[in-house]
C-alpha cells in the first residue's frame, strides 16, 4: 500500500500568530478557512473543480468539500466495506519493550514467535475517546507496528470513514499529513505546512460557533528524514514563524503549537521511542495477520487456482519461520509471490524434485526471478535473450543496490530525485518492470517523486547484492560514506567489515542485511541467481571461510545478546547449520550440560526461538549452571514454557530470573523451578516480580525449601498480582504459618485457580485458615493439600468452607489423616455442595462406618465424578455400602477401591451395582482379594454393563477360572477399552482364552496380564 500523500501548493499567506493556545487554535482554524488563492502557486484542477460558490459559504459546506477533496485524494475512498478486523481493533499498550524499541523489526517477529502482547483491545471508532467516564480524551496518540504491518492503510480507512461521516464525529476536521511530504521543506512555519496541504476549507467564519475538535496526523515518523530531538528542540509558540520541520514536530507534539489540537503519530516501533513517554497520552499496536488471515491473504492471491494456493500454503505451515514471518502482510504477498512463481517454474520443467525455500535468501531470490521474467516480457513479446535479462539484472542490483545500501546505513527508506542524483541513479532505468518490483515511486503535489522499496526487506536485499559484488572490486571500506578509510581488498575483507559493522549496530538494523549477505553465499541461491543478478562463480570458495568469520563472532559474552543470535540465523542463511544441529541433538538426549561455550550458548539461544521443540516448552532441567543461566537471560525473555527443574539453583539465581520475569519485554506464561535449593530469600525475589508481571500463569517451586517466610513473600505478591493461575508449593515446608499466609492472600485473590500445598506439615490450624479462605473465595478450582496432617479437625473445618464454597471443583486430601469422624463431615457436605467435582481421599484411616456415611452422600450428590478411597480400612462391608450408592448415583464417573481388603462379597455387590449404573467409566479394584468368585459377579455385570470402559483387576488372586469368566464377558460386551489383570495367576491357558476373546470379539479393547 502506497504511503498517502501531503497535498501542497506552495506557500500561503501569513497567519496572525498568537502565543496563547485558545489564539493558537483560532489561528488554526482562520488558517484552515482561507481561501486557496492566498498561495503562491495555484491549486490543481481537481480542487479547482470543487470552489464554492463566490458568496460566502457555511461552516458545514466547507467541511464537507474538505471530506470530499480528502476522499478525491484517496482516489475515491477505499472499500465501502470498512477496514479488516485487525486493523478495526488495536492493541491498547501501555508502552514499548526493550525490544520494539531496540531491534530490528524482523528480530521482534522471531524472538517472541509471533505472539501478541497481553493487552486490551480498542476499537478504531474508540481510538481518540476517553477510556473511562471519569478520564479525557488522549491528546498525542501513537500507534506502532513493524514495516509492512499496514500502518498507512489503517491511516487511509480512518480517513475515509470520517469523510464518509460513519466515524470520529466528535472531530470536525482530520487533517493527514504524511512525512515523506514533510521530508520535501526545509524550514516552514505552522501555518504554511497547514495552508499549503489544506487550502479548500473557504472564509475565516469556520471558527464561529461551538469549539471544534481538530485531528492532526502524521503519518510515517520512520521516515522523517530528521530524528526528532527533544531534549535540545528550541520551544516555539508563533505559527507564523518559520523553523526547521523536525523542531515544528517536536514543538506540535510538545503543545507549545496547537496545544489543543489532537495529534496521532504512526510509527514503527524503533523510531516511536523518539518521542518521550510523559507526552503521550495512548499507544496502541497493530497486530500482524492470525493463522486464518494468512490463509485468506495467499487464497485471494492464487483465487484462480486452487492446487497453487494448496501448494503455497503448504510450504508456509511446513516451515515455522516461513509461517512467523507471513505474519507481516506485506511479506506475506512477498512471500506468496515467489512461492507462487516457484510453482510454476517446477511445473513448467516438470522438476517435481525442486526443494521448497529453506531461508529467507531464497525465497527472496525467487522473488527476484519473478521480477526478471517480468521484465523479460516487458521487453519484448518474444522470449527475450537470456544475456539480456541477465545484463538487465545485475545493472539493476547495481543501480538500485547502491541507494539500496547506503539508505540502509544512514537509516534513509525514501528517496527524492536529489538523493537519485547524488548516488548516481539513472532515472530512465527506474521506468523497467523489473525495478518496479522492488521501488514504488510516487508524486507529490510540489511536482516531484518520491520513491521507496516496497518493503524494507527488500531493500535490504538489494543492498546486500549490492555489497556482494560491489565487494569484488572495492579497495575501501565499503560502509564509509566519504569513499576514504584503510585499503580493504578481497570479499572476504569486506564481508568480515560488514559482520564487524552489524555486531557494532546496537538498534540491529543491519541483522537481516548481514543474513541475505551470508545467504547469498549459500549454494542453493548461488544456483538461483547465477548469471542474472549474480556473476557465475562469484565467491563460492568463501563459504566455508565466512561461517569462520561468523562463529568468531560468538566470543564470550556476559549475555547471549540479539546479535549473537543473529550470527546463527546468518550461518543458517548460509545453510551452515552444524552447530545448531549439535545443540538440538544434545537437547534430545539430555547432554546440554557438556556443552557451555560461548558458541553452544548462542546457538542454544537461537533454539529456544526457532524449535518446534521449545515453542511448547523450553526443558533446560539438569544441564544449567548460574553463569550459563546469566548468558541467557536476555533469551529467555521470549520463551512462553520454562522448565528449570533440578539445576541447584540457589538464591542468587532467582535474583536474576525474577529481573527478567520483571522486565516489559517478558512473555513467559510458564515456569518450574522444582527440586533446586531455593530458601526464603529466593522465594522473596520472584515474589518483587511478581508484583509487576503481566504474563505468568504457572509458577512451580516444589521441592524447595521456601518455608513460611517464603510463602509469605509470594502470598503478599498474590494480593496484588493478577495472572498467576497455577501455584504449586509441594514440600517447601511452609508449615501453619506459611498456610495461613496463603489463606489471607487467597481471601482477596480473584485469579488463582490451582494451588498445590502438598507434603508441607500442615496441621488443623493452617487447615482452619485455608477453610475460612476459601469460604470467601470464589476463583479456586484445584487444591491440592495432601500429604499433611490436618486429622479430623482439618477436615472438618475444610466441610464446613464446602458448604460454603461454590467454586472448587477439586480437593484432594490424601494422607491427611482423617478417619471416619473427618469423613463424615465431609460427606455432610457433599450432601449440599454442587460444585466439587473430584475428592480424594486415599491412604487416610476411613473403615466401614465412614464409607457408609460416603454413600449416603452419594445417593443425593449429583455433581462428584471422581472419588478415590485406595488405602484406607473399608472391608466388605465399607465397599457394600459404596455399591449401594453406586446403583443410584447418576454422576460418578471414576472409582477408587484399590488395596481395602475386598473380598469375593464386595466384587459380588459392585457386580450388582454395575449391571443398573450407567455413569461409571473407571472401576480400580487393584491389589484386593476378590478372587475368582468376585471376578465371575463382576463377569456378570460386564454383560449388562456397556458404559464401564477401564477395570483394574490387577493382584486380585485370580485364577483360571476367573479367566474364563472373563473372557466369557468379554465376548458379549462391546464397552470396554482397557482390563488390567496383572499379577494374578491366570496361567498360559488363561491368557491365551483371554487373548482369543479379545482378538476376536473386543477388538478395540486393551488387556494387561
Amino acid at each position: 500500500m502506497q504511503k498517502q500523500e501531503v497535498w501542497a501548493w506552495g506557500e500561503a499567506g501569513a497567519g496572525r500568530g498568537s502565543g496563547s493556545p485558545a489564539e493558537q487554535l483560532k489561528t488554526l482554524m482562520d488558517l484552515l478557512a482561507r481561501k486557496g488563492s492566498q498561495g503562491t502557486q495555484a491549486p490543481q484542477a481537481s480542487d479547482r473543480m470543487l470552489e464554492p460558490p463566490l458568496e460566502p459559504p457555511s461552516s458545514d459546506y466547507r467541511i464537507r468539500r474538505h471530506q470530499e477533496v480528502l476522499l478525491s485524494r484517496l482516489g475515491g475512498g477505499l472499500e465501502l466495506g470498512g477496514p479488516p478486523p485487525r486493523l478495526a481493533s488495536l492493541l491498547l499498550v501501555e508502552g514499548l519493550t526493550d525490544l520494539q524499541l531496540r531491534e530490528h523489526d524482523f528480530t521482534q517477529v522471531e524472538a517472541t514467535r509471533g505472539a501478541r502482547r497481553t493487552a486490551r483491545t480498542i476499537t478504531l471508532g474508540g481510538l481518540f475517546l476517553p477510556l473511562s467516564r471519569v478520564s479525557v480524551p488522549p491528546r498525542v496518540s501513537i500507534t506502532v507496528g513493524v514495516a509492512g504491518v499496514g500502518k498507512t492503510t489503517l491511516v487511509r480507512h480512518f480517513v475515509c470513514l470520517w469523510a464518509r461521516g460513519q466515524l470520529a464525529k466528535d472531530f470536525s476536521l482530520v487533517l493527514p499529513l504524511t512525512f515523506r511530504e514533510l521530508n520535501t521543506h526545509e524550514k516552514v512555519s505552522a501555518d504554511r505546512l497547514i495552508c499549503s496541504a489544506f487550502p479548500h476549507v473557504g472564509e475565516p467564519s469556520l471558527a464561529a460557533g461551538a469549539p471544534a475538535r481538530v485531528l492532526l496526523i502524521l503519518d510515517g515518523l520512520d521516515e522523517c528524514k530528521t530524528p526528532l530531538d527533544f531534549s535540545n528542540t528550541v520551544a516555539c509558540t508563533d505559527p507564523k514563524k518559520e523553523i526547521q520541520v523536525d523542531n515544528l514536530i517536536t514543538n506540535i507534539i510538545r503543545g507549545n503549537l496547537f496545544p489543543e489540537v489532537s495529534v496521532w503519530v504512526t510509527s514503527r516501533p524503533s523510531t516511536a521511542g523518539q518521542i518521550p513517554g510523559g507526552l503521550v497520552d495512548r499507544i496502541t499496536e497493530i497486530r500482524g495477520f492470525n493463522q486464518e488471515e494468512v490463509k485468506a491473504c495467499l487464497e485471494r492471491m492464487f483465487a484462480e487456482d486452487r492446487s497453487l494456493t494448496g501448494w503455497v500454503l503448504a510450504q508456509v505451515h511446513a516451515d515455522r519461520a516461513l509461517y512467523l514471518m507471513c505474519t507481516i502482510p506485506a511479506f506475506c504477498r512477498l512471500a506468496g509471490l515467489a512461492l507462487g512463481h516457484m510453482y510454476r517454474h517446477r511445473r513448467g520443467t516438470l522438476d517435481t524434485e525442486l526443494s521448497p525455500p529453506r531461508t529467507l535468501s531464497e525465497i527472496y531470490s525467487w522473488y527476484f526471478r519473478m521480477a526478471l521474467g517480468r521484465e523479460g516480457q516487458d521487453k519484448s513479446k518474444v522470449s527475450p535473450h537470456i544475456e539480456q535479462v541477465a545484463h538487465g539484472g545485475r545493472r539493476m542490483a547495481g543501480t538500485l543496490g547502491r541507494l539500496a545500501f547506503h539508505g540502509l546505513v544512514r537509516k534513509k527508506y525514501v528517496f527524492y530525485e536529489q538523493d537519485l542524483k547524488a548516488f548516481g541513479v539513472d532515472v530512465a532505468l527506474l521506468q523497467s518492470a523489473l525495478c518496479g518490483c522492488f521501488l514504488q515511486q510516487e508524486e507529490t503535489l510540489g511536482s516531484s517523486a518520491v520513491y521507496c522499496f516496497s518493503h524494507l526487506s527488500l531493500q535490504e536485499f538489494v543492498a546486500a547484492a549490492y555489497y556482494y559484488g560491489a565487494s569484488k572490486r572495492a579497495i575501501f571500506d565499503l560502509f564509509t560514506d566519504s569513499g576514504v578509510s584503510w585499503p580493504r581488498l578481497g570479499f572476504l575483507t569486506h564481508f568480515r567489515s560488514a559482520v564487524q559493522r552489524a555486531m557494532q549496530a546496537e538498534d540491529g538494523r543491519l541483522d537481516v542485511f548481514l543474513r541475505f549477505l551470508s545467504g547469498l553465499l549459500s549454494p542453493r541461491v548461488n544456483a538461483l541467481l547465477m548469471g542474472s543478478l549474480l556473476a557465475p562463480g562469484e565467491h563460492q570458495g568463501y563459504r566455508a571461510q565466512a561461517a569462520r568469520i561468523l562463529q568468531g563472532c560468538l566470543a564470550p559474552e556476559v549475555a547471549v545478546s540479539a546479535r549473537a543470535v543473529n550470527v546463527l540465523r546468518c550461518l543458517h542463511e548460509l545453510q551452515h547449520t552444524e552447530l545448531a544441529r549439535s545443540m538440538e541433538e544434545a537437547m534430545e538426549c539430555g547432554g546440554l550440560a557438556i556443552l557451555t561455550s560461548p558458541p553452544h550458548r548462542a546457538a542454544l539461544a537461537y533454539l529456544l526461538q526457532v524449535s518446534d521443540t521449545c515453542a511448547q516448552e523450553a526443558n533446560l532441567s539438569l544441564c544449567l549452571d548460574q553463569v550459563v543461566l546469566q548468558s541467557l537471560l536476555p533469551q529467555l525473555l521470549y520463551c512462553q514454557s520454562l522448565r528449570l527443574d533440578t539445576n541447584q539453583f540457589q538464591d542468587p539465581v532467582m535474583e536474576l530470573l525474577g529481573s527478567v520475569l520483571s522486565g516489559k519485554d517478558c512473555r513467559i506464561q510458564k515456569i518450574s523451578l522444582a527440586e533446586n535449593q531455593i530458601s526464603n530469600k529466593g522465594a522473596k525475589a520472584l515474589a518483587r516480580s511478581l508484583l509487576v508481571n503481566r504474563s505468568l500463569t504457572a509458577l512451580d517451586l516444589r521441592g524447595n525449601s521456601i518455608g513460611p517466610q517464603g510463602a509469605k513473600a509470594l502470598a503478599d505478591a498474590l494480593k496484588i498480582n493478577r495472572t498467576l493461575a497455577s501455584l504449586s508449593l509441594q514440600s517447601n515446608a511452609i508449615k501453619d504459618d506459611g498456610a495461613g499466609s496463603i489463606a489471607e492472600a487467597l481471601a482477596s485473590n480473584r485469579t488463582l485457580c490451582m494451588l498445590c500445598l502438598q507434603k508441607n506439615t500442615i496441621g488443623p490450624v493452617g487447615a482452619q485458615r485455608m477453610a475460612d479462605a476459601l469460604k470467601q473465595n470464589r476463583s479456586l478450582k484445584e487444591l491440592i493439600f495432601s500429604s499433611n496432617s490436618i486429622s479430623d479437625r482439618g477436615a472438618k473445618a475444610l466441610a464446613e468452607a464446602l458448604k460454603v464454597n461454590q467454586g472448587l471443583e477439586s480437593l484432594d486430601l490424601q494422607s491427611s489423616s482423617i478417619s471416619d469422624t473427618g469423613a463424615a463431615a465431609l460427606t455432610g457436605a457433599l450432601c449440599t455442595n454442587q460444585a466439587l467435582l473430584s475428592l480424594n481421599l486415599r491412604e487416610n484411616s476411613i473403615s466401614p462406618e465412614g464409607a457408609q456415611a460416603l454413600a449416603r452422600a452419594l445417593c443425593t450428590n449429583s455433581t462428584l465424578k471422581n472419588l478415590d478411597l485406595t488405602a484406607n480400612l473399608l472391608h466388605d462391608r465399607g465397599a457394600q455400602a459404596i455399591a449401594g450408592a453406586v446403583r443410584e448415583n447418576r454422576a460418578l464417573t471414576s472409582l477408587h477401591l484399590q488395596w481395602n481388603f475386598l473380598q469375593a462379597s464386595a466384587a459380588e455387590a459392585l457386580g450388582h451395582a454395575l449391571q443398573l449404573n450407567r455413569s461409571l467409566v473407571s472401576l480400580d479394584l487393584q491389589e484386593n482379594a476378590i478372587g475368582d468368585e468376585g471376578a465371575s459377579a463382576v463377569a456378570r455385570a460386564l454383560k449388562a454393563n456397556t458404559a464401564l470402559t477401564a477395570l483394574y483387576l490387577q493382584e486380585n488372586s485370580l485364577g483360571m477360572d476367573g479367566a474364563v469368566c472373563i473372557a466369557t464377558a468379554l465376548s458379549g460386551n462391546h464397552g470396554l477399552q482397557h482390563i488390567n489383570l496383572q499379577g494374578n495367576h491366570i496361567g498360559e491357558s488363561g491368557t491365551r482364552m483371554i487373548s482369543e476373546a479379545v482378538r476376536t470379539n473386543a477388538p478395540t479393547c486393551t488387556v494387561e496380564m
